[in-house]
């Protein structure tokens, strides 16, 4: 760091750093370490691997990439069998894990990851679609997609078409996104409704555009979260590859303009932070800081969204980061669960968001502070 710069010492203090400490990410990885959550082939689990791996990647240290591969090998067996996967559910949260797995492959060519990867890629092929070609988020929501499906999907689906050269996905891909921005992006706000049913059928669902009703935060994390990750991996000659672009720049631009002013995170409902019970949420504020920090290094959105990737990432430390008894840290403020339909029934409607409970330390919402925070080191 050169003496002289007037931007290099703030970065570093809203990072959360000073100097000779660990950074807020690395003291959450280690306190996952400590914890040792049981493996469960599940999104959530999965989401938390995807953060160790953006940690190990950033801090070059060796002990995430083992506790990743730890937990997956709990998961498969030797011959690259998942234990207790059931097919039949056709979900996209299922297939989130694959990642993990593929990302192990991709470091040490061991055939049972290769086999994992090739198993979970099938499943794609025997997804529902809804007429338009877009997957369902479940067979139990048919003709649905939800943005929450974005994330569960097409990053794994990026990576292996870059691993294995699938070069026929890359139109499948891109398609799954444009068809959520076409369907669910507000023209008037830049933001996007959670679900969308092309059916029309649902009771949530609009009967002219078949949307939901509200802006809820985490499912455009996935959404964006889901952009960069893919952008990654994605051929930069291909058609679409500038379409992606510009969706992504859609998307930052329409959360800056909802970015908390006092306190620099988002909203659970991000359009209406001044309605009654409505509450700042910490899994979406991360990945928020993630996909405008990241999308601003690799040069996809302007450098000026790093700024605003910042005051959130000093939002999030200040608002949701608790210290515990034992010196570890605590994520508070996580949403455990929001959703269309189901059982009980979920309308959508705002009284419906802002009565979901919020938890501690759940592991989607560690995966998104951990994703946030190793873009955070890059910047330092």
């Amino acid at each position: 760091m050169k003496c002289g710069s007037k931007l290099a010492l703030p970065l570093i203090l809203l990072a959360g750093v000073a100097f000779g400490q660990a950074s807020p990410s690395r003291q959450m990885a280690d306190a996952v370490i400590r914890r040792n959550p049981t493996p469960r082939w599940v999104y959530e689990e999965g989401t938390m691997l995807d953060g160790l791996t953006a940690e190990w990647r950033s801090s070059n240290d060796e002990k995430y990439f083992d506790y990743v591969k730890q937990t997956v090998d709990a998961l498969i067996t030797e011959d690259g069998t998942i234990k207790g996967f059931k097919s039949d559910a056709h979900s996209l949260d299922n297939l989130e894990m694959g990642r993990a797995a593929l990302m192990l492959y991709r470091e040490t060519k061991d055939k049972k990851y290769e086999t994992v990867a090739r198993f979970v890629r099938a499943q794609l092929d025997e997804q529902p679609r809804t007429p338009s070609g877009g997957f369902w988020h479940k067979a139990i929501y048919p003709n649905q997609m939800w943005l929450d499906g974005a994330f569960m999907a097409e990053p794994f689906y990026a990576m292996y078409a870059a691993t294995f050269d699938d070069k026929a996905a890359w139109d499948d891909i891109a398609k799954q996104f444009l068809l959520m921005d076409e369907h669910l992006r507000d023209p008037k706000t830049g933001l996007m409704y959670h679900g969308w049913d092309e059916s029309r059928k649902e009771r949530w669902s609009d009967s002219k555009t078949g949307r939901s009703k509200e802006f809820w935060a985490r499912a455009m994390g996935w959404y964006v979260v889901a952009l960069v990750d893919v952008l990654e991996y994605f051929p930069k000659d291909h058609p679409k590859q500038a379409v992606l672009v510009k969706d992504l720049n859609d998307c930052v631009a329409a959360l800056e303009k909802v970015q908390d002013r006092k306190t620099g995170v988002w909203w659970d409902v991000l359009d209406k932070g001044s309605s009654d019970g409505n509450y700042v949420e910490a899994s979406a504020s991360s990945m928020f800081v993630y996909g405008m920090a990241k999308g601003a290094r690799m040069g996809w959105v302007p450098k000026r969204y790093q700024a605003s990737a910042v005051r959130g990432w000093a939002g999030i430390q200040r608002e949701f980061v608790k210290t515990l008894p034992d010196g570890t840290i605590s994520l508070t403020g996580i949403v455990a669960v929001s959703g269309l339909g189901g059982k009980p029934y979920r309308d959508g409607t705002y009284d419906y968001y802002i009565h979901e409970r919020t938890v501690a330390d759940d592991l989607k919402g560690i995966g998104a502070f951990l994703m946030a925070g190793s873009e955070m080191e890059r910047i330092r």
